[in-house]
């Protein structure tokens, strides 16, 4: 577990902002839930598309707490999977962004705006302790949510000579 509050600050805002906070000029998004921003366990590549993985991020947060979209978009599900309630949204570049247990009012086709309510953190979910799953797809394929955040730096490949 780690307090992830200096990675996902975007410049010139102050951890106690919030998760009303919408998406700064720099493109960040918001982050999902107030409080402090704790993930319990991050993101792990799978080795391949079928692999074992983590593919996305656990936040802590209790059952109750408000949800709310780290980004514009139109939801483009909000229902059951498996045994607990999920919401994606869809922001306008194509990036899918799913949060679950979150039981929300919203439905397919409904649109948000970053900092928006989507609904509150439901019993159940995978985690041992209270959390909120952020799992992020790029062109179908999962991405670190901590991206879009500004908590990962991106690679930067340098030449061998």
């Amino acid at each position: 577990m780690h307090d992830a509050s200096a990675a996902v600050r975007p410049s010139g805002v102050g951890t106690s902002a919030g998760a009303s906070r919408t998406a700064n000029s720099h493109g960040t998004w918001s982050w999902p839930v107030p409080g402090a921003r704790t993930v319990l366990r991050g993101y792990e590549a799978p080795a391949s598309r079928y692999s074992a993985g983590h593919r996305g991020i656990d936040i802590a947060a209790v059952t109750g707490t408000p949800v709310v979209s780290p980004a514009s978009g139109t939801v483009r599900f909000a229902g059951v999977v498996v045994d607990r309630p999920t919401i994606t949204v869809a922001t306008v570049d194509g990036v899918l962004i799913s949060l679950e247990p979150v039981a929300s009012p919203l439905a397919a086709g409904d649109v948000v705006a970053g900092g928006q309510s989507l609904g509150r953190v439901a019993a159940g979910g995978h985690c041992n302790a209270a959390c909120v799953h952020l799992g992020v797809r790029v062109n179908g394929d999962y991405a670190s949510p901590l991206l879009f955040f500004g908590g990962v730096p991106r690679a930067v490949l340098l030449p061998l000579n």
